[in-house]
């Protein structure tokens, strides 16, 4: 009976030893690949497209013999729910990090759940989730950008265009600046912050304005470019400024002008914000009056420097956060005279 007890004993030290060294084969094999799941929410935004491009290339130095990367891409195509069951679809795939850009930055909480249950921290990027939601679990985090600084440079690209030297901005001379505005989704948090700051910032420099009218158009270029038709249709030439609070919008809104072949004489200046490469090449033709360059490669470098160190419990105290969870990248202005420095070298 004493040998039993002791053969029984020792089967269980084995089996004990046998599960010990499997899970340090399973910690070992997570810690030697990065599968990050990154879920966009529309692939139709430009800027979005040249980020994760970026994102793509960033991840891909890490890799060596030892260590390998893989990215999978999933577009939620507008919808909540569908991104939600691509994070389900993703962690079951075996993804050890999730970007996520999320299509409703206010209802997150299922992602989450889903990503806390499963151990896979989530860097949530471009579109930011609300404070109290980003502290609901210690493997959230976020690397995006300051939307008010976007705005402050937009309303202060304008303020120099209009007070430059032979500006030909107020084209019938009232002393006061007619725009419009062209706005992202409705209600989203960056397109009021954008607005908001670029109208304040040409009021707080002393810019008479008097707002005409606006224009939801959801990022989308072709969106924009019909919302100014409208505009255009009922205000005519009085439209003297357009801010819009992309690339794409500010694109859409010149294709408008474009459409109904006005003369250069008589088209507003045009703002965006993002910097994408369709976006300072019209900066460089100058269609666009300026842009504020949301810095992809600096965000896409964290994006990448954050999912390898989340995987390998490696290198977050290299990491510039601010209050643990969040990384941002300044902005900067843009104008015909820098574009050209903001263009990578393989897209001269």
């Amino acid at each position: 009976m004493k040998a039993k007890k002791i053969v029984a004993a020792g089967m269980v030290l084995c089996m004990s030893m046998l599960l010990l060294c499997a899970c340090g084969k399973q910690q070992t094999a997570a810690s030697d690949k990065v599968h990050a799941g990154v879920i966009y929410y529309n692939q139709s935004d430009t800027f979005l497209g040249e980020l994760i491009a970026c994102f793509k290339e960033e991840l891909h130095h890490f890799e060596s013999d030892d260590f390998k990367t893989t990215v999978t891409l999933r577009d939620a195509g507008g919808s909540q729910r569908t991104q939600n069951d691509q994070v389900k679809e993703l962690i079951d795939a075996g993804c050890n990090v999730l970007c996520v850009n999320l299509v409703d930055r206010a209802d997150p909480s299922e992602i989450i759940d889903l990503a806390r249950d499963s151990d896979v921290p989530i860097i949530f990027f471009n579109r930011e989730p609300v404070a109290e939601d980003l502290m609901q679990w210690d493997g959230l985090y976020y690397v995006g950008a300051d939307a008010k600084q976007s705005g402050v440079m937009q309303g202060e690209l304008a303020v120099d265009a209009i007070l430059a030297e032979n500006s030909q901005i107020d084209r019938n001379k009232d002393g006061k600046i007619q725009y419009v505005v062209l706005e992202g989704e409705p209600g989203h948090q960056d397109a009021i912050i954008r607005t908001e700051n670029a109208v304040e910032t040409l009021k707080n420099n002393g810019i008479e304005l008097e707002k005409l009218s606006y224009g939801i158009a959801n990022w989308n270029r072709a969106q924009a470019q019909n919302r100014m038709l409208l505009l255009i249709s009922q205000y005519q030439n009085k439209i003297e400024l357009v801010l819009a609070n992309n690339d794409d919008m500010a694109l859409g809104a010149i294709d408008a002008y474009k459409k109904l072949n006005y003369t250069e004489s008589a088209l507003p200046v045009f703002f965006g914000i993002d910097g994408t490469d369709v976006g300072l090449k019209a900066v460089l033709d100058s269609e666009m009056a300026g842009t504020v360059y949301n810095d992809k490669e600096g965000q896409a470098e964290a994006m990448a420097e954050l999912a390898v160190a989340l995987v390998t419990g490696e290198g977050m105290d290299k990491i510039n956060f601010e209050k643990d969870k969040y990384v941002y990248l300044p902005y900067s202005k843009v104008t015909v005279e820098n574009a050209g420095d903001y263009i990578r070298e393989e897209k001269k």
